[in-house]
């Protein structure tokens, strides 16, 4: 007779845990939007959201822990339709599966929350968050470039602070529609403008708080595609600090609020002229120590010091001046001697010294000295040269 084998058993917390791997590891499960009314809304002492998420025809377990919570802008209630997304899993304790809510939303934004998401999702895969495509913001910029509305808290904000804060940089204002119809256009004919004519080396493209449909602009792919194809530098600055739009994950630098861009686009002139002030004297204390630190190891070594040789090249210029002087003297006296002999032997050649003897010399009208009786005739006319002066003579025969 065949024996049956015992049927394989588990026990009900091996069973739960079993479904409970297989909806952790849904995909679709793990990030899922929810619509539904909220019913049976208990709030724990923890802090911790119990609720039950209705509609026609079924209903949901969820549960909303405290840290949670903290993110929501309104107080939900019995009988409130939302838009709750989170991922479904089983609580073992019970076996029974609920959606541990990580974000919820009234359903009147629902749509635009789903839209939100999937546009992010969307510029995500095509790599517009990138790290590696952020342009740095300049340090010290001459101008910069603000695309907000002309009017309200954040214009006057960026102005105030930048004003304050850089006042040797200037502020180009383009004033931009940033919510309703043709913000989108508006925005981003704005940031092509500044592109075009490169008139302003960091933007500031952003608006004040409002709700999901007063920020929606800034949520719109062509906005988005424009900060990311902008060759400026741009600083989103949209909403509050818990306000996070499409703009703020493709700009270079995401500012909390309109105040901080500013203070992000431009430095603090104060703390410049601080740091200046401070690293002058530090530098100052430095050089002095290094000619310190040189002149101790020139006289340690034996060494002379850069003033002791210039000293020394003084005193080497006054003592050659001084036997320039003496030389120049020596060669003068020489000289007056040199010329007196020459002068006393010209003299003795000299034919004044023959005619003070009683000699005189006969010489022609033209010039010429007459050396002999035939240079000249009877009739000719000459002068006779004697030691005290001249007579013109006349020859009057042979």
């Amino acid at each position: 007779m065949e024996q049956l084998s015992a049927p394989r058993t588990a026990t009900v917390s091996q069973i739960n845990g079993y479904i409970k791997k297989i909806l952790d590891h849904n995909i679709i499960l793990n990030n899922v939007w929810i619509k539904g009314e909220i019913s049976n809304y208990k709030r724990h002492s923890s802090g911790h959201l119990y609720i039950t998420l209705k509609d026609e025809g079924s209903v949901l377990k969820a549960v909303m822990f405290r840290s949670a919570v903290h993110t929501l802008d309104f107080m939900p209630g019995d009988g409130m339709k939302v838009l709750a997304r989170g991922r479904i899993s089983v609580y073992e304790a019970s076996g029974a599966y609920q959606l541990y809510i990580e974000e919820m939303r009234k359903e009147g934004v629902g749509d635009l929350y789903i839209a939100y998401e999937q546009l992010k999702k969307k510029l995500e895969a095509q790599g517009l968050f990138l790290a590696e495509h952020k342009k740095p913001i300049p340090k010290f910029p001459k101008t910069v470039g603000v695309v907000t509305a002309s009017t309200g808290a954040a214009v006057r904000d960026i102005i105030n602070v930048i004003s304050r804060r850089y006042p040797v940089a200037k502020i180009l204002l383009y004033p931009a529609l940033v919510q309703g119809e043709g913000a989108k256009e508006s925005i981003v004919s704005a940031i092509e403008y500044f592109n075009k004519t490169g008139c302003a080396d960091t933007l500031i493209v952003g608006r004040g708080g409002g709700s999901i449909e007063d920020l929606w602009a800034f949520n719109e792919e062509v906005v988005a595609h424009a900060i990311y194809n902008s060759h400026i530098p741009v600083i989103s600055a949209v909403g509050h600090e818990t306000d996070f739009t499409i703009a703020d994950f493709v700009a270079d630098l995401r500012a909390p609020t309109p105040s901080a861009a500013a203070e992000i686009a431009v430095p603090n002139i104060t703390e410049l002229k601080s740091n200046i002030s401070m690293f002058g004297a530090r530098l100052s204390r430095a050089v002095m120590k290094k000619i310190e630190s040189a002149n101790l190891i020139m006289k340690r070594f034996g060494m002379r010091t850069p003033q002791t040789k210039i000293d020394d090249m003084r005193i080497k210029v006054d003592n050659l001046t001084k036997q320039m002087e003496q030389s120049f003297k020596l060669k003068l006296s020489d000289g007056k001697k040199a010329v007196g002999t020459l002068a006393g032997k010209l003299d003795a050649l000299s034919p004044l010294q023959t005619l003070s003897r009683g000699y005189a010399i006969a010489v022609k009208d033209s010039g010429d000295v007459i050396r002999s009786v035939n240079d000249i005739g009877a009739g000719d006319e000459f002068n006779l040269h004697l030691k005290d002066g001249q007579r013109a003579c006349t020859v009057k025969g042979q």
